[in-house]
Formats: structure tokens, sequence, C-alpha cells
């Protein structure tokens, strides 16, 4: 595992220093979002954190919280294409991904892509849809392209899928099989604002959403450019070391049935590279793995039925793993 993780790491450039403008173009991101998004300073940099290592991100909470505001900030502070999918009960995978409509006076089918084909795509709410409107979206979140009738798409560069869900234990909710939210990079949970800054959410919105005012700071080749900093962000062998074993406790302790898998892995080693350049590091250090641990691994674990109870297991994932953190020792 190791070797893999090091050998795919080994083929970019040496790391060199980080350079200002990267990190200036970061801080005004995360400064356009959090003129909307009010004191959740650490929940936009997560979300900066799945953008930046090309994977996607899943908000999940109870309904009002501002998943979807977030969703919307995020997009418009970007100068990228974006779509926004409404999952409900009766959507198609067809409505998602597009599909052929045949031309009576040309005589041929001609595709119709659907709102996948975009850089940011928005899928609201995504655990009202059927499991089979779901699945529509694994293939573009794993390879980055779709395949209709044997023909394969390639989808705009960059692509990042930002998916919204209340908690399945609330009604008209499907939940998401273990392959698609084996996909998601990170999951989040906003939580409530302190009342101070509900205050001033109040005020903002007095007269008009403050989401018109978000303006794009940072285009494709922006974003493009700082992926690939990302990957030259070192990552040291004790580091690897302390990574892999903290995946093989999830592997081995009774409390969980299902641990990580491969993915799961390199989406915390590229997180970890991520959030160092968020930072202003081109190296990680321990702490942004171990900051990492539960949003990027915590929907990936299965708990055990009997270790669960009655209790919510997306909490009690969270916890296990806090102990497994515990148990490891952390490189010096």
């Amino acid at each position: 595992m190791r070797d893999w993780i090091v050998s795919e790491t080994e083929t970019v450039a040496k790391s060199a220093p980080i350079a200002f403008d990267a990190v200036e173009k970061i801080s005004l991101l995360q400064a356009a979002i959090e003129r909307v998004i009010k004191g959740k300073s650490e929940t936009v940099k997560l979300a900066l954190v799945a953008l930046l290592a090309k994977g996607h991100l899943l908000i999940e909470d109870v309904p009002g919280i501002g998943k979807t505001t977030l969703a919307n900030a995020l997009a418009r502070a970007l100068d990228l294409s974006f779509q926004r999918i409404q999952f409900t009960s009766d959507l198609l995978p067809s409505d998602v991904i597009g599909l052929s409509i045949f031309n009576q006076r040309s005589g041929h089918f001609e595709w119709n892509a659907g709102p996948i084909f975009s850089n940011i795509v928005l899928a609201d709410e995504i655990n009202r849809a059927t499991p089979k409107t779901q699945s529509a979206l694994l293939e573009a979140m794993s390879e980055e392209q779709i395949t209709i009738e044997g023909v394969s798409r390639p989808l705009p560069q960059p692509f990042m899928v930002v998916a919204t869900q209340n908690p399945t234990e609330h009604h008209g909710t499907y939940p998401l099989p273990e392959s698609q939210l084996d996909r998601f990079m990170l999951r989040l949970h906003v939580g409530y604002p302190s009342l101070s800054d509900e205050r001033e959410i109040l005020r903002d919105r007095e007269r008009e959403n403050p989401l018109r005012f978000v303006q794009a700071v940072m285009s494709e080749d922006d974003i493009l450019e700082l992926q690939r900093k990302v990957l030259e962000v070192r990552v040291d062998e004790v580091l690897v070391d302390y990574l892999l074993n903290v995946v093989a406790l999830t592997r081995e302790t009774d409390t969980l049935e299902l641990g990580i898998s491969p993915r799961g892995t390199l989406s915390l080693f590229r997180s970890a590279q991520a959030f160092a350049l968020i930072e202003g590091r081109d190296f990680c250090i321990a702490d942004d793995i171990k900051r990492l641990v539960l949003p990027v691994f915590a929907h990936r674990v299965i708990v055990n039925s009997r270790q669960a109870g009655n209790k919510r297991r997306s909490f009690e994932a969270e916890r296990i793993l806090q102990e497994i953190l515990l148990k490891v020792k952390v490189p010096i």
C-alpha cells in the first residue's frame, strides 16, 4: 500500500516553496465564501480541500442549516460552469447524464448532454432520489467521464460534485450505498450558527440575498494550477506510515464491519496535501492527517450493529475513529 501511494507522488516534480500568489488566491476564495457562510471558517476550509484535491464533497445536516448556500457560494466564487440538480423521487438517470433523441429531419439520433457536464455540479438533497438515479453519478465521480450507448464522453475539467443530504432518519430519504459514499472525498456537517453569527445572517438578508454579491475570484486556469501544486506537497515516509497504521486499525477492529478502502486511503493522503497548501506549506505534518481523519473516513466505515445499538451510526463512527487515533503513535 505504501509503495502505491508514494510512487504516485514521485511522478510529480520535487516540491518547491509555495508561491505567495497561490496562498493569496486561496485566501481570496475563502473570504468570498465566508461573506455568506458566517462563523464556519473550518467548514469552508474543508470544502476548499475537496476542491483542490480533485475530490467530491458531501454536506450532511438538518434542513435549513445552509448546506445549499455553501455549495452555491463556492460555485459563484469560481469562474466555472455550474449546474444545480434537485434530486427527487421521480428523477431519472437521463435527467442527470443526458440522452440521445431522434431527429426526424436528419434521421439520426442526437446527443443531448445532461447537467452533469459542468465544472461544478450541485446534487441537492441527493438522498431523496432512488438508488438507480444515484448510481448515475458513480462513473462521473470515479472516472470523470460518462459512458452512454458504448460511447465515453469526458467531463469538463476541473470537475466536482457537491452533494447535500438530510440525515437518513428523515422521511422520504434513501440511504446512499457504500459505493456512492466511498466516492465522496469528504463529508461535512455545517452545524447551527452561534447567536452572534445568526444575528449577522439576519442583518445581511434584511433586503437582499448576499449570494448576489459573491463575485468570481478564481478562474479555471487558477484552479487547475492549484490542483497541480497539491501534488507537489511533500509527505514524508513517517507520515505515510502513520496514515497506513490508522487505516489498518479500521480494518482490524471488531467494532467496524467495513474498514477503509484503498480509495479512502488515497483520499486522506491527497486531502492532507491540499490542507497543507491551504495553510501555506509545501509539506504535510501529522496534524494535517489527524484533522482530516473524521471528515474523510467517518462516512466510509460501517459500525457493527451490536456496537451502534440505538445510537446514530455517524456519531458512533466518529467516536470509534477517535479511539483509533488515540491508539496510533503520532510521529514527532
